[in-house]
């Protein structure tokens, strides 16, 4: 969807200069009434510092209640806040934080049966799962996105870069009802 007069925001809520290709920011913004159907999107800029965990949680929080989603708040929160951690400490160099205003952006995408996180970074490194002992502080972020997720991956972003994406499931009652098949006459 292309969109050339919509204004993203950052996950503090200040407006920013505009997505690649004019993408809107929130799909809910363009005159949707239905705010809780499949097919929504909402995206915020980080500017690579350490709060933005906790705008990131946020900006989650605001967009999952918008869309009626207020049972998967929790877990993606933790999601959404364990990908944009490990993006701040391991993504970002400070050239790539300090090129760019904005180096990582959040993306939420409702789809019919699951909601798909997505960060973008300027590292064409994979993710790399760690094996922690007993007593680490850290490295078992990955292994939570993978214990609440139907499934995560990531893949390379032109011109450079990566976005990591983890798809979390919609509660039954969320999903769309299947249409009744219509039969004609006989």
């Amino acid at each position: 969807m292309r969109v050339e007069q919509e204004v993203p925001r950052r996950c503090d809520g200040r407006e920013t200069t505009p997505l690649p290709q004019g993408l809107c920011a929130d799909s809910t913004d363009l005159g949707h009434d239905e705010c809780s159907g499949p097919g929504l999107f909402a995206a915020c800029g980080l500017d690579g510092q350490l709060q933005n965990a906790r705008q990131s949680r946020q900006f989650v929080t605001m967009t999952l209640n918008r869309w009626a989603l207020q049972p998967l708040v929790p877990d993606t929160e933790l999601v959404v806040s364990e990908l944009v951690t490990n993006a701040v400490q391991h993504a970002l160099t400070h050239t790539a934080a300090d090129a760019e205003d904005y180096p990582l952006w959040l993306g939420l995408f409702r789809h019919p049966r699951h909601l798909v996180c997505a960060v973008a970074d300027p590292s064409p490194d994979p993710p790399r799962p760690r094996d922690p002992d007993a007593l680490a502080l850290g490295g078992r972020g990955l292994a939570l996105i993978d214990a609440l997720s139907d499934t995560w991956s990531w893949s390379p972003t032109l011109p450079y870069g990566k976005t990591i994406w983890v798809t979390l499931p919609l509660p039954s009652t969320f999903r769309p009802k299947p249409r009744p098949l219509h039969r004609r006459p006989a």
